[in-house]
């Protein structure tokens, strides 16, 4: 049954090559991603320069792996903070029940009637461009989807004989929730945060175009894509190459999120 689920194994591979790019791909590519050279301005791709070179002369090459790595820890960071909020938020919501889930998951309604991505650029805009602020922008518009999964799911398991056990023991609501209730959630949400890291890597690199994300010269695949417009005729490589970059690392972590909703499903 593994080997037709083709959608796991493609999308885990270009997720670990993605990943091995990000974490040595920096160590051994000598170039410096933000040393410039006026004498390779726009030099298309060749021997010693493999992806070309920006208006800068810097090492495009260089400048992607680099990029892929501020990319993944952004996209990583910003679904583990969503995941936990949202976890801790819809968890005990379900658990105490009554006005207290009500009142929960109308705010959680009120910030999903905001379309997330113009939510995320005004956080972005008060909050100013850079890495911490963009995080947080992100995971403000992040948490809302896990705590209505976290909320749905809780809502069923603690009708489990299990859980129904632990409450006759006095369990605290804390204990559990942590202890019996989330590790039971595991499936369903290893599926969502893993189309959410697509999701962020393409938000990130939105952001960072619009000038509200990581700023230069700090290689981000966003802002590459905002220097490179201006010279789409003659040097089309300086998008070709983040656009692509994105295009992967959404395509491998969506099919990985379908590949594992099939693969548990089979489980179930």
């Amino acid at each position: 049954m593994a080997r037709r689920n083709l959608s796991l194994i493609a999308g885990g591979a270009i997720v670990a090559m993605l990943a091995l790019a990000a974490a040595f791909g920096p160590l051994l590519v000598r170039a410096d991603p933000l040393a410039i050279d006026l004498t390779q301005v726009l030099a298309p791709p060749g021997r010693g320069h493999w992806l070309g070179c920006d208006a800068l002369g810097r090492d495009m090459l260089a400048r992607v792996l680099w990029g892929a790595r501020l990319s993944l820890m952004v996209s990583t960071t910003v679904v583990v903070l969503s995941l936990a909020a949202g976890s801790i938020v819809g968890g005990a919501a379900a658990l105490a029940g009554g006005r207290v889930d009500s009142l929960v998951m109308r705010l959680v309604d009120i910030v999903l009637a905001f379309p997330g991505f113009l939510l995320a650029i005004a956080l972005a805009a008060i909050l100013g461009p850079g890495l911490v602020d963009l995080v947080v922008a992100l995971s403000a518009m992040g948490w809302t989807g896990y705590a209505r999964l976290v909320r749905g799911e809780v809502l069923s398991l603690r009708e489990r004989e299990y859980v129904e056990a632990a409450r006759a023991l006095g369990a605290h609501p804390s204990r559990l929730l942590f202890r019996h209730l989330l590790p039971g959630l595991a499936s369903p949400v290893a599926v969502q945060a893993t189309f959410g890291v697509g999701g962020i890597i393409i938000a990130e690199a939105a952001l960072s175009f619009l000038g509200l994300g990581a700023l230069p010269p700090a290689p981000s695949w966003g802002n590459m894509l905002d220097a490179g417009r201006a010279f789409l005729l003659v040097a089309p490589h300086l998008t070709t190459a983040p656009a692509v970059a994105i295009g992967a690392s959404v395509l491998g972590f969506n099919l990985l999120g379908d590949g594992l909703a099939r693969a548990l499903g089979r489980r179930g």
